[in-house]
């Protein structure tokens, strides 16, 4: 759930980038960092392996804008892609208002992509997460790789619940925004959507 500030009447959210390694979680982070001035962003944290994969997390605060009398503020993490670092993705997975699914579209990294969202449902359930009320965008990446799956496989394979997904190649900035767009406004709507249900539950 958001993180009330009341004192700076601020409304916190975390989004999490999931997905198999080197699909392109910290590519995607690098680009939109790059893409917003300095006076709305808050640092980049990068802790890498020597192999320079994210080992634990990227994260970084976006201001954006207002939501009512509330200043609005999006922390953004990816979990690390590899899969002994399980208990950290569970650690960054907690309390995640949004997640966005980066899959690799090469034919050869099939497998991971299945493996890598079967262990975000796991941890989710582990977390009491429900994937069913969680806001959740599918980036198809790497669109460019020469054995590229079709985005038909990959929505079959990934996505049937038909979340909101996006067609992308994260290294030259395709897909990006779009992703982070979608990510963004379906959080906002279900925290709007939260309120109003609150409000009427409250009211005689």
């Amino acid at each position: 759930m958001p993180y009330i500030v009341p004192a700076s009447r601020s409304l916190r959210v975390k989004i999490v980038y999931y997905g198999p390694g080197l699909s392109g979680k910290t590519t995607n982070l690098m680009k939109l960092y790059e893409a917003f001035p300095p006076t709305s962003r808050g640092k980049l944290i990068q802790l890498d392996t020597e192999t320079e994969r994210t080992l634990f997390f990227d994260y970084f605060p976006l201001s954006l804008g207002t939501l009512g009398n509330y200043k609005i503020k999006v922390d953004f993490f990816t979990v690390p892609g590899q899969s002994f670092y399980n208990a950290t993705r569970r650690t960054v997975l907690e309390g995640a208002d949004g997640v966005v699914f980066v899959a690799d579209s090469s034919e050869r990294r099939e497998q991971a992509n299945i493996v890598a969202l079967k262990n975000m449902h796991q941890n989710l359930e582990s977390l009491g997460i429900s994937i069913d009320q969680l806001p959740i965008v599918f980036q198809w990446n790497k669109r460019d790789a020469n054995d590229a799956l079709p985005v038909s496989v990959l929505e079959s394979t990934l996505n049937p619940r038909k979340a909101p997904s996006v067609s992308a190649v994260a290294s030259r900035c395709e897909g990006v925004h779009e992703t982070h767009s979608l990510i963004v406004r379906s959080v906002l709507e279900r925290i709007r959507f939260l309120s109003q249900a609150n409000r009427s539950a409250e009211s005689p």
